[in-house]
């Protein structure tokens, strides 16, 4: 059905609303603005990759395109919510279920569907009848809007799904990369909506401070994180990276119902997806006591140091192979618990670029460039192989014409420097 309500409003059949997707009513820059870029730049590189449109059931890219959202999680992990960009044409959203309010009036929306979901747990033994279904939609769209163009640019998509696609004619082509390309440069909108996001982020962190004493939890530390995001209006955290004392080396383990003791180290790493949906993605390394012993101080200037250096050598114009070879220099000792990136990008959840450490990147590094309006984490763990403790830091930057700008301000452990 077309989205028309804005002008039912205007004609009185219905009460107008702020927004179908998030009611940001307070909103520090027009959101409007903010989609129209966005679908912009994702149609930029459809038409860049000859393609007829693009068809995105990433949930960030449906996101990204839209700005309409529904059950974000729960639709990642099934097939039942995407998106169809025509290149040059429509954007049709194919929601779970019959749910149009939650997308009124957003101005990147020109139809709402629902969604013939082909996945097991909905379809059963019926799934390649429901995925006929669905291509049958998309090839029409195609048909209708591709100017002859047969070629679908898809992130994420079963071989069920993609056999029914082909099945009438179309030809799939990757479209991870190309949406991720899109989204790596943020307008100045997005940057303030990314700084909102880093503020929620950073009370949380200040909250999560309050609280460290000897007896609590990893688990309940962490859990002060989750409630000031969602009481500031942020969605959800991607990961449970939080541990202390011996768990802090190596890297990685989750949050626990340990108790975390006096003296111990805390790590944490916060992937949160805040307000407006953008990422924030700091790390800091705590004490539980007063005073830290010599190696721990060790360790906590050896990160420091790792991501000062690197926000300095930081550059638009900079290939990704420049930053990883210039790069501060990991000490042998740490080398092998070195963090799995130098840096990465960020915008609505880690994205495009994956910056590899130099000892990496000729195995795993690939080409690209620094570029104004990129946001980057530089990251740093620092933590030996049969050490007791080890410590993650973490920094969000602008690459900004010039250098870079922070856009995190919570404070580092000075005095232990």
């Amino acid at each position: 059905m077309p989205l028309n309500s804005a002008d039912a409003a205007r004609a009185g059949k219905v009460p107008p609303r702020q927004h179908g997707a998030m009611e940001f009513s307070n909103a520090p820059v027009d959101l409007n603005v903010v989609r129209h870029y966005r679908l912009e730049r994702l149609r930029e590189q459809l038409r860049k990759a000859d393609v007829a449109g693009g068809l995105f059931f990433n949930q960030l890219n449906t996101r990204y395109a839209t700005d309409a959202t529904n059950m974000q999680v729960w639709c990642a992990h099934y097939e039942t919510r995407c998106v169809f960009v025509s290149t040059e044409g429509p954007v049709v959203l194919f929601d779970y279920a019959n749910h149009p309010w939650l997308a009124e009036d957003l101005p990147t929306l020109d139809e709402y569907r629902v969604m013939p979901s082909f996945y097991f747990f909905t379809a059963g033994n019926r799934g390649s009848e429901r995925a006929k279904l669905f291509a049958d939609q998309i090839a029409d769209l195609v048909e209708k809007h591709g100017g002859g163009n047969k070629r679908v640019a898809v992130d994420h998509l079963s071989p069920m799904g993609v056999d029914a696609l082909e099945g009438q004619q179309l030809q799939v082509v990757e479209g991870e990369g190309l949406a991720e390309v899109a989204r790596c440069i943020k307008s100045p909108e997005e940057l303030v909506l990314m700084q909102a996001s880093m503020n929620a982020c950073e009370q949380a962190i200040t909250e999560m401070r309050e609280m460290l004493v000897p007896g609590i939890t990893e688990n309940a530390l962490w859990a002060k994180l989750h409630e000031v995001n969602i009481r500031l209006g942020g969605e959800w955290i991607e990961t449970r990276l939080l541990s202390s004392g011996p768990r802090t080396n190596p890297w990685f383990r989750e949050c626990s119902m340990r108790e975390i003791e006096k003296n111990d180290m805390v790590s944490f790493d916060t992937d949160l997806i805040g307000p407006y949906g953008y990422c924030s993605d700091i790390s800091r390394a705590w004490l539980c006591g007063d005073k830290p012993s010599d190696e721990q101080r060790r360790l906590y200037d050896k990160a420091y140091e790792q991501i000062q250096y690197n926000i300095g050598i930081l550059k638009p114009g900079m290939t990704l192979r420049e930053a990883s070879v210039n790069a501060w220099q990991i000490p042998e000792e740490f080398m092998s618990r070195r963090y799995s990136s130098c840096m990465h990008g960020v915008g609505l959840a880690d994205e495009y670029p994956s910056i590899k450490h130099a000892i990496d990147v000729d195995a795993k590094g690939y080409d690209g460039t620094l570029e104004p309006g990129m946001v980057i984490c530089v990251e740093s763990y620092i933590g030996a192989e049969g050490g007791k403790e080890g410590v993650k830091l973490e920094e969000q930057v602008v690459i900004t014409e010039t250098g870079v700008e922070l856009q995190s301000s919570y404070p580092f452990e000075m005095d232990w420097l």
